[in-house]
Parts: structure tokens; sequence; C-alpha cells
């Protein structure tokens, strides 16, 4: 359990989250430090100004006039006792040209950004200036530092998870090729000896019943084999009719069902003609109506409907069955998930895969309502 809760992307998540806060409460420190020291600057600049106003003629400027020219970043307006501006400091004067109200919208800006320095002229009558300031560039690039971290910090957590589940999948499909391929293989040998004995059963004169049960049987193995042979590997499309295909699939299920099951296709008069796989297509097909049997318990409807929209060609298996509940229908496609007490829990991935990276189509949970039914959904690309 430990181990589960603290894994290595759990980690990863935790040390970002513990980068940003920290940088989020550093710079937060650093920006009150900055404008308390810019607020002094402020207030030496306002008496600098004071003291040149006010200075005999001989007296050295120097200090003061130095004090204002340091001031080059952080922006300021200075208004009367009654807030009428005065002037400006380091605002850009082709804004203030380019409109006539720029410096009352700053002004309000800045009142509400900082209180202002007032320097008193005149008890009575009461006159003083106001000076207003906004933020310098670097305070402002130390505020949004934690925004601009905080998004780098989440592209970096994505791209690592999206290249982990890439990699994952890519493994994880490497994995169930080789496991096919490794079936198929394995398979191939013993199906090449009940060949050979079903051809002595028929030499010896043996009832024949026998051997053409057991020939199906072992062409069944075959066809088997070669499918999983096929996983892996692209494989050759051909132009088939799917409604002959539906129903090749339909008659072979029909015939290991009971008679309590009813069988309904809809298809169109013409033919239904697509580029697929038909080894792999037909093991899509078995694969559906297998689950389908496995939800009506040996006993309810099946229905089939095929559509043909001349861009798309669509394919619904529809059961009456017990239905799929919320929380398996985003789990059903994933290798290994399955309700089944016995099963791999590959069927519907293997489906999936086939119909989507082979036939370049969809397959998908179109409805599903728990003690009515699901229906599954092929999209294969027509022919225009």
């Amino acid at each position: 359990m430990f181990r589960q809760l603290f894994n290595f992307r759990s980690v990863l998540t935790l040390i970002a989250v513990a980068i940003v806060i920290g940088t989020i409460f550093y710079s937060n420190f650093l920006s009150k430090k900055i404008e308390v020291e810019e607020r002094e600057k402020i207030s030496q600049w306002v008496e600098a100004n004071k003291f040149i106003a006010s200075a005999p003629p001989n007296a050295d400027l120097t200090l003061a006039s130095e004090i204002q020219l340091r001031n080059a970043d952080i922006p300021i307006i200075w208004t009367n006792e009654k807030d009428s501006i005065i002037d400006s400091r380091n605002i850009d004067s082709a804004e203030i040209r380019s409109s006539k109200n720029f410096l009352q919208k700053k002004l309000k800006e800045f009142q509400s950004a900082h209180p202002p320095i007032v320097l008193e002229l005149s008890k009575q009558p009461y006159v003083a200036d106001r000076y207003y300031y906004g933020d310098s560039r670097l305070l402002k690039q130390v505020r949004y530092f934690p925004i601009i971290q905080l998004v780098i910090v989440a592209l970096f957590i994505f791209i690592t998870f999206y290249t982990i589940s890439v990699r994952n999948k890519s493994t994880q499909n490497q994995v169930w090729a080789g496991m096919a391929k490794e079936t198929a293989h394995q398979l191939g040998t013993p199906i090449s000896s009940l060949q050979g004995w079903v051809e002595m059963l028929k030499e010896k004169d043996i009832d024949s019943t026998i051997s053409k049960e057991m020939e199906k049987d072992v062409n069944r193995l075959k066809l088997i084999s070669d499918r999983f042979g096929k996983i892996g590997s692209a494989p050759k499309l051909e132009e088939l009719d799917i409604t002959e295909q539906v129903e090749k699939m339909v008659t072979y299920i029909k015939r290991r069902s009971t008679d309590k099951v009813t069988y309904i296709i809809e298809k169109p008069e013409d033919k239904v003609m697509a580029k697929i796989s038909g080894p792999l297509f037909d093991w899509v097909i078995e694969n559906l109506l297998k689950n389908a049997l496995d939800a009506i318990n040996g006993k309810g409807t099946i229905q089939i409907r095929i559509r043909n929209l001349r861009e798309q060609i669509i394919i619904d298996i529809k059961d009456s069955g017990k239905g799929i509940s919320k929380q398996n229908l985003a789990r059903i496609f994933k290798p290994g998930f399955t309700t089944k007490k016995r099963g791999w829990g590959l069927g519907l991935s293997l489906a999936k895969r086939i119909i989507e990276k082979y036939h370049k189509g969809q397959l998908y949970v179109k409805s599903s309502e728990i003690g009515k039914g699901t229906t599954f959904r092929i999209v294969l690309n027509g022919q225009v």
C-alpha cells in the first residue's frame, strides 16, 4: 500500500509542488522587500525635489540631482491637494499622447496600488503635492515569476507523464504482440500433428463423422493460430463484404449457444464493401458476440445492425443483458480488466487495437444501462 501511494509519479509531483510553493513564498518575500525599498526611493526622490525647489542660489545640488536621476524605472504621477495632475515621470510619452485619459487611468491604477507620499507646502491655506507611484519592471517580474514557473513545471510534469505513458504503452503493445506471436508459434506444432492424425483416420476408414468433427476443430485451432500470428504486424487488407463476414460469425456463435438466444440482423439489401483483414475482423465480431452471450447469461436477444453511410460503415452489436456499470465503462478496453471469474481480460483490448490500429476505425461503447443491456459500435471507413 505504501509503495503504491509513493511511486515514481507521486514523488515527482510532490517535488514539483514543493518547488512551486517554495518559489511562491520566496517571491512574495522578495516582492515585499522590493516594495519597501521602492517606497523609500520615492520618498528620497520627493525630498530631493523639495530641496532643489527651496534651495538658495549657491547651494550644492549635486546629491539631490543624483537622487533624481537614479529613479529611472519607478513610474510617478504627482498631483495637487485636489488630485489634479501636475506632471509625471518614467511614463512613456507616446502613450500619454495617444490617449487623453491615459494619465487619469494610470493615476487611478497607482491610487489603488500604493498610498501617496504627501509633500505639504502650506497649512493655511492648505497646499500640498501628492506623489502616486506604480510598480517598477523588476517588481512586476518578481511577482509574475511564480506564475511563469508554475506553467513551466506543469508543462514539465505533463511531458514527463506523457513520455512515460507512451513508453509504457509501447512496451505493453510489444508484450502483447510477443505473447500473441509466441502463442501462434507454440500452437503450430500440435496443429500440424493433429492434421496428420485426421488424415490417418480418413485413410483407415473409421467413422467419417469423427474425422469430420475433428477436422473442424483442427481448422478452428489453425484459424486461431493465424489470428494470433497477425497481431503485431501490418495485416493485408482486402475488399470484403462486411455483411457476409458478420453473418458468418453469427452462424458460428449461434451453433454454440442455446435456443433461448434470439439473433436479429438488420442489414442493407446491397453488399457493404470495405477493406479489412478477414481473420482479424472476424475475431473482433466473435469477441463482441461472445461478450454479448456472457452478458445475457444464455437467455435473451442479440441484435446486430449494419448501416452503410458511404463515408462510414457502422456496425452496432446490442444485447439485452445486465449492462456495464459507469465505473467499469472507462476500464473495459484496458488489458487485463475483466469481470468474469475466468479470463485474461484481453478480448476487448485486442479487438479495439485491431479496429483502431489496423483498420483505422473506431470501437467503443455506444450505450449501456444496468439491467437493460449494452451496445458496442464499430465504425469503419467506407467507400465514397
